[in-house]
Formats: structure tokens, C-alpha cells, sequence
């Protein structure tokens, strides 16, 4: 466990070990939650709501032309699956 010091406009430094374990990098988000007395920072990823939209509209556009494939227990019947297309 590391001890980090609260600085003069409440800033703190996660330590290297922190920042590697959760491959934390310059200019990433972090999510900031109080849970009791404790703060809890996770790292968020931010898409573009366009790009996100345009794919599901696609998805939908595929289900309802019935280019669907069928749920897969492994990933060994997947491949196989697509080895035959």
C-alpha cells in the first residue's frame, strides 16, 4: 500500500505501480466515487456518440435482414463455424 500526500489545490499523485497495474496514462479519465469514506477512481474510455449510434443502427439493420450467427458455447465452435463461410 502506498501513502499519498494531499497537495495545496487537492491534487494527488497515483503512484507508478497504481498507474501501471491499471495502465493508467497522461490525459486519461478517471471516474471519481465516494463509497462511505472512501474514494474510488476508475478509468473511463470516451466514444464518439455518432460512431456508437451508426453501429448499432447497423447491427439492427443486420438482425432484421436475418444475417445473424448462432450462440457459441467455445470459441473452438466459433472458429470452426467460420471456417466454413
Amino acid at each position: 500500500m502506498s501513502l499519498v500526500k494531499v497537495k495545496e489545490k487537492f491534487q494527488v499523485t497515483i503512484p507508478t505501480a497504481l498507474r501501471k497495474t491499471v495502465r493508467i496514462a497522461v490525459g486519461d479519465l478517471l471516474e471519481a466515487e465516494a463509497q462511505g469514506n472512501v474514494i474510488i477512481l476508475k478509468p473511463k474510455a470516451v466514444v464518439d456518440r455518432a460512431a456508437v449510434e451508426a453501429a448499432i443502427d447497423e447491427g439492427l439493420k443486420d438482425l432484421k435482414a436475418g444475417r445473424t450467427t448462432p450462440k457459441f458455447a467455445r470459441v473452438d465452435a466459433f472458429k470452426a463455424y467460420r471456417k466454413k463461410r
